[in-house]
């Protein structure tokens, strides 16, 4: 053994020896673990793919150079198309989104060296096909989206960040006219920035239902006498995902049956939201079957982006200061097909998009001034990919 690669084991087995201590069995670790790289491989971010084919799958990103590369399967046996991270502990948290039995997130312990994750333990999500998490940082509470079964839920996360109990749970119903719209499909969930409510954006009822929510018992309510209203979204349009702008006074509403773009006003006083302007995303010439799939704020509030999976592009929007209202920027190829999902780096000069059917993660550079996106060319080949998660 090299001096270089004793001193590698021996910094591993620390880590290894202090996961004990805290409780983590490591057993599951040491079997998962990728096998180790060449000299400075640990170095850049982690990041997880969530996939369609029962596992997770990690690569590691070099900020400083926008390349990728590919460490290895490090879970397996749940459908994990949503994987979020812990804010501050290296902690990382994935549905089952199995639609024929009740839904359920994990916790894993991740192992920054390697990528390779530890479960910590499992909580009953309240509802079938768990297909999206979000996190209210202030009062640490997960917030899970069940689509098969039309719910929403609450879940306690602990101070070493395993979960806690599944604290409330609230089912819809609801239909449209499109043919997956025969009953409610929970898709998306955030917490409002007053922190007072919960939204969610339900493909089959074509509404964004609007909870009370309670930070201190980490609650989710519905009394009907009190709450507001939900947003009647277009009728066939379904609502899929929603993101809050830089003020908290607008969000952005995506429609995954119509890919169009909803910029909605929110009254925090009142929880109703109100819809300024709608737009599609794909371009007028084309002809194919329509399908938005994520959207995201960059960090200074001044553009939005949205996968459209339908034409295979991403699609660059430019927020107007005051009104929120969007205007068209740039409209690119997403370097592969179906891109599902996106991430952008915290530096915020990076983009990584999930093509889902091409089976590629490709590495966008972004522009801070314009927003806008140049493909570097930099991929790393992964099946299925459709959530992509950083982890420090």
């Amino acid at each position: 053994m090299t001096l270089i690669s004793r001193r590698q084991t021996l910094k591993r087995c620390g880590a290894l020896a202090a996961l004990a201590v805290s409780g983590i069995p490591v057993a599951p670790l040491l079997a998962a673990s990728p096998a180790p790289g060449p000299p400075g491989a640990a170095q850049g971010e982690l990041v997880y793919v969530g996939m369609q084919e029962r596992q997770i799958r990690t690569l590691r990103f070099d900020a400083a150079t926008g390349t990728l590369g590919a460490l290895g399967t490090v879970a397996e046996g749940l459908r994990s198309t949503w994987t979020l991270a812990h804010p501050k502990l290296p902690v990382l948290y994935a549905v089952d989104d199995d639609n024929t039995r009740e839904g359920s997130v994990t916790a894993f312990a991740v192992h920054r060296q390697t990528g390779a994750l530890t479960r910590i333990n499992e909580v009953a999500s309240g509802g079938s096909g768990t297909t999206y998490l979000s996190l209210d940082v202030p009062s640490m509470t997960l917030l899970a989206a069940n689509f098969g079964g039309g719910s929403s839920s609450s879940i306690a996360v602990q101070p070493d960040g395993s979960l806690g109990a599944r604290v409330s749970t609230i089912k819809e119903t609801g239909s449209g006219p499109h043919r997956r719209q025969t009953s409610a499909h929970a898709h998306g969930i955030v917490i409002d920035p007053s922190g007072r409510f919960a939204l969610v954006s339900d493909l089959g009822a074509d509404r964004v239902f609007v909870y009370g929510f309670d930070r201190a018992t980490h609650e989710l309510s519905r009394d009907d006498a009190a709450n507001p209203a939900p947003f009647v979204a277009t009728p066939g349009s379904g609502p899929r995902h929603m993101a809050f702008g830089a003020d908290g006074r607008i969000a952005y509403l995506l429609s995954e049956l119509t890919a169009e773009i909803v910029t909605l006003r929110w009254d925090a006083a009142r929880g109703t939201l109100t819809a300024v302007q709608t737009q599609a995303v794909s371009s007028t010439a084309f002809e194919g079957v329509r399908s938005g799939a994520e959207l995201a704020v960059s960090r200074d509030g001044r553009h939005v982006y949205v996968a459209d999976r339908g034409e295979n592009t991403m699609v660059v929007y430019r927020v107007a200061a005051g009104s929120g209202e969007l205007s068209l920027v740039q409209r690119v190829p997403s370097g592969g097909e179906r891109p599902w999902h996106f991430a952008i780096h915290d530096s915020g000069k990076w983009m990584l998009v999930a093509n889902q059917r091409s089976g590629r993660v490709s590495v966008f550079a972004v522009d801070p001034a314009s927003g806008k996106l140049t493909d570097t060319g930099h991929a790393a080949e992964v099946p299925s990919p459709v959530s992509l998660t950083f982890v420090k």
